[in-house]
């Protein structure tokens, strides 16, 4: 069973056990985050597609750590003009512990 998860804008595609970097959220180490906005969910036989989301699915999480992802340089050139900036996005690791469909 996987499910089709979005959280930070972003999309991820999750089985239980996984281990995903997702941006962060607002939960301790040790806490367990539900994951309501369930946008696909599939087990071996069949596929829920959620318009926009699945309704009653949701993903248990357990947060790991928090931390900071690599670091874009950003630099800007032009005729007498440079400019050079760095961002270091905030990650979450979680780890999915249950998938719950309707």
């Amino acid at each position: 069973m996987y499910a089709v998860v979005e959280t930070g804008g972003k999309q991820y595609r999750v089985e239980v056990g996984d281990s995903i970097q997702v941006e962060l959220l607002d939960a301790e180490p040790g806490e367990d985050v539900t994951l309501d906005r369930v946008l696909m969910l599939s087990d071996n036989d069949s596929v829920k597609v959620g318009r926009p989301t699945v309704d009653g699915a949701r993903v248990v999480a357990s947060v790991d750590e928090h931390g900071k992802g690599e670091k874009i340089r950003i630099f800007k050139m032009k005729q007498g003009y440079r400019k050079s900036q760095g961002h270091r996005q905030k990650l979450t690791t979680l780890t999915i512990k249950d998938i719950v469909g309707a």
